[in-house]
């Protein structure tokens, strides 16, 4: 399968018709396929929960769009700021297991995003609230 700008073109507009306002494209093979990538299109005014995973680094690369990324400490304090984008020179985060993050979506962005293992939901202790 080659993703091209139609691709992503769909995928945004089916993310600002989303009650959500981003969707998701599952990029594995196969179900039996235990790793997670995936394509996500984001318009503003989605809210992505400050969140972590405990047992896997997420990395994801922005296609197209900007979006700032935020990463806090064990205390909810921020710890940093990172627009990303293509025309920002800055396109792909690596984000350690266990570290509280989000993002804040400046454009209709789309990301690549990898992580270990099967998807598993986030557990409620492992989502909070924006102090």
């Amino acid at each position: 399968m080659v993703i091209d700008n139609k691709f992503l073109d769909n995928l945004l507009a089916q993310a600002a018709n989303s009650e959500r306002k981003r969707t998701t494209f599952d990029a594995r093979t196969t179900n039996a396929d235990n790793s997670q990538r995936a394509i996500n299109a984001m318009v503003p005014g989605t809210i992505v929960p400050i969140h972590r995973h405990r047992n896997t680094s997420e990395t994801f690369s922005v296609l197209r769009g900007k979006l700032v990324s935020v990463l806090f400490d064990e205390d909810g304090n921020e710890t940093s700021r990172v627009e990303l984008g293509p025309a920002t020179g800055n396109v792909m985060i690596m984000i350690p297991a266990g570290i509280w993050h989000t993002v804040e979506v400046l454009e209709p962005t789309v990301i690549f995003e990898a992580k270990d293992g099967a998807w598993e939901p986030a557990s409620p202790e492992d989502i909070r609230n924006a102090k």
